[in-house]
């Protein structure tokens, strides 16, 4: 095992380089000047040659990416053009919201996802089958920026349940310790502005969570509607084990295998895509500091936010990767 999660780990430097220097290329392709961006239309043409030079943008594109290279392996993301803050410290508050939004969308689409599959399974072909593929079928095909919207207009405008937007009442701020609220909530004792931040997250956790509860759903009621057949599933029930036992201890457990990578897959692209959902809702994530980033022509901020998120897919996948051999004794990595 070791020696596969250090070949795996291995693999992970020239994909990284490869992001790094795939990114730099396209964003250099972005038209507009950064210098002319921070300084304004009506700077002149001296100034925006001096700020440049200040920059670095007036080097070749190989010596600017090269010193971003030499940044990266002394931990260095750079500095904002924008705010002139280190990248590093910066980017963490709005990495943290991201995680907890996706990870709270994730919860909700396993945790209604799988029981989903799980049931349609059981009762193949029943009423209750024949609903949840329809509703799977609709939350996969639905677009997300017009699920927020009208989640905004039932429960917020019209029954004034949930707030509109944002990621805290700002009447009440969040002391932050760790930038996950929830957490930072519970270690401060306060228990009424969890609550509060829940209530926050519950709009554009469902909103996020809708294609991937649709995708886990059908990809659990085919894997298992597969291993239901099997022979021992079949002996299990002759011994006269009861239907929940068999389905959640012994069926689901080798049907495992497929639903958790269709699980690493979309949490991964939950952190990285979840740029409309944390648009509508005005939620503080990485997916707007990059869309603001590029608005300003902030090369090193949108470099580093993606390399940040693409190396967190990565190490997801290698987590998933690491949890088929605890899932399911026979595979072994030699």
């Amino acid at each position: 095992m070791l020696p596969y999660i250090g070949r795996r780990c291995l693999q992970l430097i020239p994909v990284l380089l490869g992001m790094t220097f795939i990114v730099f290329l396209i964003i250099r392709a972005i038209p507009g000047d950064p210098a002319r961006v921070i300084l304004g239309q009506q700077a002149s043409a001296e100034l925006i040659e001096a700020l440049r030079k200040q920059l670095g943008l007036d080097n070749p594109w190989y010596i600017q990416y090269f010193e971003y290279l030499k940044g990266l392996l002394t931990g260095d993301l750079g500095e904002s053009l924008r705010t002139k803050q280190p990248i590093v410290t910066e980017i963490w508050p709005y990495l943290a919201a991201t995680i907890e939004l996706a990870l709270f969308a994730m919860i909700l689409a396993v945790v209604i996802g799988m029981n989903a599959g799980i049931i349609s399974a059981w009762f193949q072909n029943s009423w209750f089958d024949y609903l949840a593929m329809i509703i799977a079928l609709i939350g996969v095909s639905m677009p997300i920026f017009w699920l927020g919207l009208m989640e905004q207009w039932a429960f917020s405008i019209n029954l004034g349940w949930l707030p509109t937007s944002g990621r805290e009442d700002v009447r009440a701020p969040v002391e932050a310790i760790t930038h996950f609220y929830l957490v930072d909530t519970l270690i401060q004792g306060r228990f009424d502005q969890f609550l509060t931040i829940i209530k926050y997250l519950i709009l554009p956790g469902l909103a996020l969570a809708t294609i991937p509860m649709a995708i886990i759903a059908r990809m659990t009621r085919s894997s298992m509607l597969e291993v239901m057949r099997s022979d021992y599933i079949r002996t299990a029930r002759a011994k006269g084990q009861k239907m929940v036992k068999v389905v959640y201890k012994h069926a689901l457990k080798n049907a495992l295998i497929p639903i958790l990578t269709v699980i690493g897959l979309q949490t991964g692209l939950l952190l990285g895509g979840a740029i409309l959902t944390e648009t509508i809702f005005s939620w503080p994530g990485i997916g707007r500091y990059i869309y603001e980033a590029i608005g300003f022509r902030d090369y090193p901020v949108i470099q580093s936010g993606i390399l940040v998120v693409a190396f967190m897919f990565v190490m997801i996948n290698l987590f998933v990767d690491i949890l088929y051999s605890a899932i399911d004794s026979r595979i072994r990595y030699n």
